[in-house]
């Protein structure tokens, strides 16, 4: 069998580091091409040393130089910029596009291996909040195939007839279902009192009870605001309508989310909360392959749960999900809004509660208009952050 050639788009955090773990698994099945970071110099190394990519990419040019210098007595070549990091994306002899950069950060890499026609493991689930239509046109019109990496996405995707994985049906109603059900845990405030939830700490917000991420990932959680912006994607993912989802609280994490069809079937994907395992699916589909996931053990799981989202506890989840009936401008200023707000707290510069706050004046405040481009995608982008930014300044 013939290694398969991967990039791997934020290479030094949880789904990065969780695909390199994979690929170590499986190395006659794939070698690493590229791997690309943001400012993680020391960690960048570390990867860089153990799997000898051709090439490494690091966000600015002063990150690049501290790795070359470490990287002086390797025949990995080191650039910087987010040009150079699509140059990887569209590279020749490039297979394999992992995509898990977090946040906009991540569009424009990411749309450069879809419009090359590479196989796109979609992680970023920002680059389809931003660009959904313009990014599944992209899809379609240069072969690219996408396979989600969300572990909810993911799920759905496997539990999806054949019909709809090979574009043979347009539609979910074509195929028999009848609605996808988007499973989230709640997070770590599920329980908590609602008056509480102003004096929740950085600490206990980045404190997933099932999942290990990173600190943004986490408080999108938290707040459920990650929810939101899945339910957005899984809109364009599976080209339906927002009235075709549901958003189902589930604690345990061990159904990843099910899809429900018209004679009244619900299939579930299930397995340990381990971000490996749709990973691995992605890189080997159509085929399986070891992911280093223990399965679920039947016998030892006490119960499954499963309530409504609150959206008094949840009130991010319930803006997402307006923005994605109102359409791609409302989203890709709520996703903006929300980067900047979330970077604010954990910087300590507002509280949890007004995460919401921002991102609901945002979106109430920017004129909203028809995004057809990447560029004007990227000025409702500039847009937003500026007036996030603006609003914050006023809740300190």
């Amino acid at each position: 069998m013939n290694q398969q050639s991967l990039v791997v788009l934020g290479a030094t955090g949880s789904i990065g580091l969780s695909t390199l773990d994979v690929v170590s698994r499986n190395a006659h099945q794939y070698r690493v091409f590229a791997l690309v970071a943001g400012q993680n110099v020391e960690k960048m190394t570390e990867l860089c040393l153990a799997y000898q990519p051709r090439y490494a990419v690091m966000n600015s040019e002063l990150a690049a130089q501290q790795l070359a210098q470490h990287l002086a007595h390797t025949a990995t070549k080191v650039l910087s910029g987010v040009s150079a990091m699509a140059d990887m994306a569209r590279h020749d002899d490039v297979d394999i596009v992992m995509s898990a950069i977090v946040g906009a950060a991540g569009l424009l890499p990411t749309l450069a291996a879809v419009e090359a026609g590479k196989k796109v493991l979609l992680a970023n689930k920002e680059s389809l909040v931003m660009s959904g239509q313009l990014f599944m046109d992209k899809v379609k019109a240069h072969g690219a195939t996408l396979l989600p990496i969300d572990s909810e996405h993911n799920a759905i995707y496997q539990c999806l007839p054949n019909s709809i994985q090979t574009g043979q049906s347009n539609t979910l109603c074509e195929s028999g279902v009848s609605k996808i059900l988007l499973t989230g845990s709640g997070g770590p405030f599920l329980q908590r009192p609602l008056e509480t939830l102003p004096n929740v700490t950085v600490e206990e917000a980045v404190a997933h009870p099932n999942w290990s991420m990173g600190r943004k990932i986490s408080v999108d959680s938290a707040t459920m605001m990650n929810k939101g912006l899945e339910f957005i994607e899984a809109k364009w993912l599976f080209n339906c309508s927002a009235d075709d989802i549901d958003v189902v609280i589930h604690p345990q994490s061990m159904i990843h989310s099910m899809v429900q069809y018209r004679d009244g079937s619900v299939i579930a994907q299930m397995g340990q909360p381990d971000m490996r395992t749709p990973i691995a699916y992605g890189l080997a589909y159509p085929e399986r392959i070891d992911a280093g996931v223990e399965p679920l053990d039947f016998s030892q799981i006490v119960d499954f749960t499963f309530t409504k989202p609150d959206f008094e506890r949840y009130p991010n989840l319930r803006l997402a999900i307006d923005a994605c009936r109102s359409g791609q401008a409302a989203t890709t200023t709520v996703n903006a809004a929300n980067e900047v707000a979330v970077a604010a707290f954990l910087d300590k510069q507002i509280g949890f509660c007004d995460i919401y706050r921002v991102n609901a004046l945002t979106l109430e405040q920017t004129t909203l208009g028809v995004l057809e481009s990447v560029e004007s995608i990227m000025e409702a982008d500039q847009a937003a952050r500026y007036r996030a930014k603006q609003i914050i300044t006023t809740l300190r």
